[in-house]
């Protein structure tokens, strides 16, 4: 019989097969989020995530309200070039050319949050969110 141990550490009776949730995956999850808000306009994500997402979709239409090359970097460093629109447009173009010139007046507040209620299998808290419609 094996004995309990400590959990969470290396060494005789910790852990075995742990899989490795690390702050890098946790930030590849949120650019791709992102991305995809920006391509169709809304996601269903859970309830965890929404936070983080809200913030960083806030900040890069942000970016592109101001339009120069420096915002333009900084925007693609949080936003994918290989997420793809239906007509081909990559998502940071979708951003600078559809989403910025539409929030011009607005002063933040680009997002709306809706909770969908639980999701069947897990049981996790679903939330669509979305861009405001003005």
């Amino acid at each position: 019989m094996a004995r309990q141990g400590r959990k969470n550490v290396h060494g005789k009776t910790g852990v075995r097969f742990k899989a490795g949730w690390t702050a890098s995956k946790e930030w590849s999850m949120i650019r791709n989020h992102v991305s995809e808000l920006i391509v169709h306009g809304e996601i269903k994500v859970p309830s965890g995530v929404v936070k983080e997402l809200v913030s960083e979709t806030e900040r890069c239409v942000t970016f592109a309200k101001k339009g120069d090359l420096a915002s333009r970097r900084q925007a693609a460093r949080i936003v994918r070039e290989s997420i793809l629109a239906q007509d081909g447009r990559s998502a940071l173009k979708v951003l600078f050319d559809d989403i910025a010139p539409r929030y011009k007046e607005r002063q933040g507040g680009y997002t709306q949050t809706f909770k969908l209620g639980p999701r069947r299998g897990d049981n996790a808290e679903i939330v669509l969110v979305r861009f405001v419609q003005d």
